[in-house]
């Protein structure tokens, strides 16, 4: 297998690259654009590995992307290249709009030019979120037939880009897949999304924003556990189908939150007292979905997968490599990173 990832520099862009390094022999391409959330030194125990490229790289530059499939002869893609912060989305939507579905559409369509009428043994693997189908109520589950209902620039390009990928699927018989995940953590991540952001701004003694009530429910998935997720879809999926991807774990964020505080304390207890009296309301972001969650018995009844972690394992071993690994906390903070940090969260 040749396999093209793209934006395999980001949080769960890296762990794919990382977990298929280690488990298979296929030959693996990552191309990024290394925007801020795109680090190089999230993949520097691979390289050098003969079966590993890295090619820097922008989704939305067809010619570029022309060119690598020339160089390398892809049979395989995973699409993971995206804009994926609610908040940033709010603030610069046409970002969205550009990487998401341009950038997307033009894979596509290098995949039409490159593999021309004989799509036998190739594969275009689309990663989307369970964020395009909307808020949930109190009860019920996200299945793959939900209807698309987003509610955010963010989740409304990736459910144009989904309709792209299906479209393809239908319209030129390009052999398709899509999963949709829910809420990923682990280590690697950027922190400006909610576990990685409370770890570092509560070991710095700063405040611990909490939009709202802190009431929003999310499923969330060990993004190891997705990984495997990912590898499984990646060799027995069916073409054209859907996968929801969850972790059957619904949390609201106000848990998330004093859960990691109560581990601090624990792990690297505060002379100053619990970390839980540095959580800080503010005002809650326009649009917040209410509730998520995953029912994810599809891929369990058909491809026998299964989340490893639960949360209690995962939350566990994601603050302790947060705690073992400040160089890369403090590397990944940048001023771009601090003003974002001041003007969305502080400031509000």
């Amino acid at each position: 297998m040749k396999l093209l990832i793209t934006g395999g520099c980001g949080f769960i862009g890296s762990a794919v690259v990382r977990h298929l390094i280690a488990t298979t022999d296929w030959q693996i391409a990552n191309i990024d654009k290394l925007t801020y959330a795109g680090n190089l030194e999230n993949l520097k125990d691979i390289e050098g590995k003969p079966n590993y490229h890295f090619e820097k790289a922008d989704i939305t530059d067809e010619a570029r992307i022309d060119q690598l499939f020339l160089q390398y002869s892809f049979s395989h893609i995973i699409h993971l290249a995206a804009e994926s912060h609610v908040d940033r989305s709010i603030m610069d939507p046409m970002a969205f709009v550009k990487t998401n579905v341009l950038g997307t559409a033009i894979l596509l369509n290098a995949c039409i030019k490159a593999w021309s009428d004989n799509f036998k043994d190739k594969l275009f693997y689309h990663v989307s979120t369970d964020e395009v189908y909307g808020s949930l109520g109190e009860t019920g589950f996200f299945t793959e037939d939900t209807p698309y209902d987003p509610r955010s620039p963010y989740s409304a390009s990736k459910a144009a880009s989904d309709h792209l990928v299906r479209a393809w699927h239908h319209t030129y018989g390009l052999p398709v897949l899509t999963t949709h995940c829910s809420n990923n953590y682990g280590p690697f991540h950027f922190p400006e999304k909610l576990i990685p952001l409370v770890i570092h701004q509560a070991l710095s003694g700063k405040p611990l924003p909490i939009y709202g009530d802190g009431m929003q429910i999310r499923d969330w998935l060990y993004v190891r556990d997705h990984c495997r997720a990912i590898e499984r879809v990646l060799q027995a999926g069916e073409p054209g189908q859907a996968y929801n991807i969850g972790g059957w774990n619904e949390k609201a964020n106000l848990d998330i939150v004093q859960t990691v505080c109560a581990l601090l304390d624990e792990l690297r207890p505060d002379p100053a007292g619990p970390y839980r009296r540095l959580i800080t309301y503010v005002t809650d972001r326009p649009g917040h979905d209410r509730r998520y969650a995953i029912d994810a018995r599809k891929i369990e009844r058909e491809l026998g997968w299964r989340p490893a972690e639960t949360f209690e394992t995962g939350i566990r071993k994601t603050v302790q490599w947060y705690l073992d690994h400040p160089d890369w906390v403090a590397d990944v903070q940048s001023g771009a990173y601090k003003d974002w940090v001041g003007q969305n969260y502080g400031a509000r």
